[in-house]
């Protein structure tokens, strides 16, 4: 008789979602705890109550675990409800989002961007918030820059500002505030946005 699966596969993939879940909660609380992103691979699994077999199917080894638990981070707390940027006051209102998840979560972030996970943290960071720049960018400079010249901006952009939020995670006053952050962008911004949108000289 053939086995009826129906049951055991979603049972099966329930149980994948919640130790995969209870290992990125894992990896977050232990690196921020110990501000190192050298956590051992059995403490995280004894924290999530998965063996380390488990964190090694689902992840590799700890290194994938702790970049995927900065982007679920960020997908979860930050980007699923970012005010658009194009709407009145969104533009502060979804820096100042940015600045307090940053901020909130200070440890977690200082010390993978201390750690040898940093350039690909960047990296993974570029690749979250690029589409949102270039989506905004298009809007206000598409006309005149072109395809190219809105990805190459947006990409001017994103890495201008990775560098000055990783800059105040690492080394900002203790604690960090969100809304002067916030107001330093918005001039930074500015004069940006000024410099771009400046006719050119006959």
């Amino acid at each position: 008789m053939e086995a009826d699966w129906t049951t055991e596969a979603p049972a099966k993939d329930r149980r994948v979602r919640r130790s995969r879940a209870a290992l990125l909660r894992a990896a977050v609380e232990l690196v921020a705890v110990r501000e190192s992103a050298a956590v051992p691979v059995s403490d995280i699994a004894e924290a999530a109550d998965v063996s380390r077999q488990v964190l090694y199917q689902q992840f590799g080894d700890r290194d994938t675990l702790v970049l995927e638990a900065a982007l679920d981070l960020v997908r979860r707390e930050l980007l699923d409800g970012l005010p658009d940027p194009a709407t009145p006051g969104g533009e502060r209102a979804s820096m100042l989002a940015l600045a307090g998840h940053f901020a909130a979560h200070r440890r977690f972030y200082r010390a993978l961007l201390t750690s040898s996970s940093a350039f690909a943290l960047n990296k993974a960071l570029t690749g979250l918030f690029l589409p949102l720049n270039r989506q905004l960018v298009g809007r206000l400079h598409g006309d005149r820059l072109g395809p190219r010249g809105v990805d190459d901006l947006a990409r001017f952009l994103t890495g201008g500002a990775a560098a000055v939020v990783n800059t105040w995670v690492v080394e900002g006053p203790d604690p960090l505030d969100p809304e002067e952050f916030a107001d330093r962008h918005m001039a930074i911004r500015a004069v940006v946005t000024a410099t771009i949108t400046k006719e050119p000289r006959p």
